[in-house]
């Protein structure tokens, strides 16, 4: 079959490169894809929010299944007018797109389903929002609701500081429209995970369980990034919690979508919190692969990937059709020097290229373009180090030697990826 890849980051380098190694797959198109997805993939210049450029390429190309990356064109309707062009698309209509559209709607979602989750309000109002916030004291998370690029979630030591925070994205505009609401949650304390699900909107194909680095400094420390690092499998999923998730979030959150008449296939992301007791909460739902997980998670998963895409496109998926490898999987992100904040661009990246040549290193491109001959960064993540190995420490070994073969200006990657596994003990 020929597919196309609709997105140009980490998430979307990491697709084209699974789904061209795929038994049912003859060609991948990118668009508007990056220099990194060459060797596997034909790029195209559309832009992710271009609908009518996407779907008559589409078109012209005769492709037999959309994968949409990025979750913009999801909300956007994007997977809705491909379907209309009588194309299978694996992403969700712009309805169930709300799952991370909206983080108020998502919640109401939630509450309604019965989904572990936090106590939450939400407010619309600058006023109303101070006002409830000075009644309380204790920690807590201001979120804004709609798309932030990952950096929308804050957590605030006090009051004062979530005070601080609420004007910084409802009247200074720091995430634009998508702070005109706003989310206000009780902070949820213990371990995250990320779970990845294929669904058809009736079955649900879990992935493996990894671990996102969000925040930009060693130790968890410093402001939210787009993430940082990931791995898996991450321990702290055990078998018996896999079942709770599934049972307490998943398939609620699919009933409900199926009660309110959305008919949802594509990925669920579950962001969740486990607390001391092993029991899942949800931080947020998102509509798409995770970013870097999809790094990690993706390189572990053995069958037809892009069969099964396309199965769920269908509403015809089966539950057995993937299975996840042994062993583990390890990203190390690099970043332009700066990043989450302002950063420059354009600087030349040297030692590329020599993952070619080492068994279980993967190079993935987030941010990166091609100038004059050279790649250069492009982007506040530029690069996906990704490692396998036998067990989580001999991946993390294999990904910090490949980071340390790559070189631009400004370069800054965190030292301590999967550090909750290896403190564990549990490296496998």
């Amino acid at each position: 079959m020929k597919v196309l890849v609709v997105g140009s980051g980490g998430r979307e380098h990491t697709l084209v490169w699974r789904l061209a190694r795929c038994p049912s797959v003859t060609s991948v198109i990118a668009a508007p894809g990056n220099v990194g997805m060459s060797p596997d993939a034909e790029l195209r210049a559309v832009a992710v929010d271009d609908l009518d450029g996407m779907v008559s390429l589409a078109r012209e190309e005769e492709v037999d299944l959309v994968v949409v990356g990025p979750e913009i064109p999801l909300t956007l309707g994007l997977a809705d007018r491909v379907r209309e062009a009588g194309i299978p698309c694996f992403g969700p209509g712009a309805e169930g797109a709300r799952l991370e559209g909206s983080k108020a709607w998502a919640k109401d979602l939630m509450s309604r389903a019965g989904i572990p989750t936090s106590g939450y309000r939400t407010f619309t109002d600058y006023g109303k929002a101070i006002a409830f916030l000075e009644k309380g004291e204790g920690p807590i998370v201001v979120k804004a609701s709609g798309l932030a690029a990952g950096k929308g979630s804050i957590v605030c030591a006090d009051r004062q500081e979530a005070k601080e925070t609420v004007r910084a994205i409802m009247e200074e505009k720091r995430f634009g429209e998508a702070g005109d609401t706003v989310v206000i949650e009780e902070k949820l304390e213990g371990e995250e995970a990320s779970i990845l699900a294929i669904t058809d909107g009736r079955v649900l194909l879990p992935l493996v369980a990894s671990q996102d680095h969000k925040a930009v400094g060693e130790g968890d420390t410093g402001p939210n990034t787009g993430g940082m690092g990931a791995y898996a499998p991450a321990p702290v999923v055990t078998g018996e919690l896999m079942v709770k998730v599934n049972t307490r979030v998943m398939q609620p959150l699919l009933d409900i979508l199926t009660t309110d008449g959305i008919d949802y296939r594509g990925v669920i992301y579950a962001g969740l919190m486990i607390d001391d007791e092993g029991d899942p909460w949800v931080i947020e739902f998102n509509c798409r692969f995770g970013d870097p997980e999809s790094q990690v998670v993706l390189p572990l998963v053995e069958g037809d990937l892009a069969r099964a895409l396309l199965d769920a496109a269908n509403g015809d998926l089966d539950p057995a059709a993937l299975s996840i490898a042994g062993g583990a999987a390890v990203c190390v992100v690099l970043a332009s020097g700066g990043y989450p904040d302002s950063y420059e661009k354009g600087f030349p990246i040297h030692g590329l290229g020599q993952e070619t040549a080492r068994e279980n290193l993967i190079v993935f491109h987030a941010g990166t373009a091609e100038r004059e001959g050279d790649i250069v960064t492009a982007g506040g993540r530029v690069l996906g180090v990704t490692a396998l190995g036998d067990d989580i420490a001999s991946a993390v070994d294999l990904a910090y030697s490949g980071c340390a073969g790559i070189d631009f200006e400004g370069v800054y990657y965190r030292r301590d990826i999967a550090w909750r596994a290896l403190a564990r003990g549990s490296g496998n």
